[in-house]
């Protein structure tokens, strides 16, 4: 089964929930200079020097952001 990358991820929502994944994606590529883009527990993260930075996501009422311990 193929790998699902951010682009499939963010495409399975609503057009307006999909403008707020992609400025979330914008902000993190334009801060975390050098971070890698990944899926990380079925979820778009970050990963900067091969660990995980950020995780963010869409649920049904909200927008979860999630730094980790490296990314704060």
């Amino acid at each position: 089964m193929p790998s699902i990358t951010i682009d499939d991820f963010i495409c399975n929502y609503p057009p307006e929930i999909q403008t707020i994944l992609q400025k979330i994606r914008a902000r993190i590529q334009k801060s975390a200079l050098g971070a890698e883009e990944a899926m990380s527990y079925g979820i778009p993260t970050f990963k900067l020097n091969g660990k995980n930075l950020v995780h963010f996501s869409a649920f049904k009422e909200h927008i979860g952001f999630y730094p980790t311990p490296s990314g704060i």
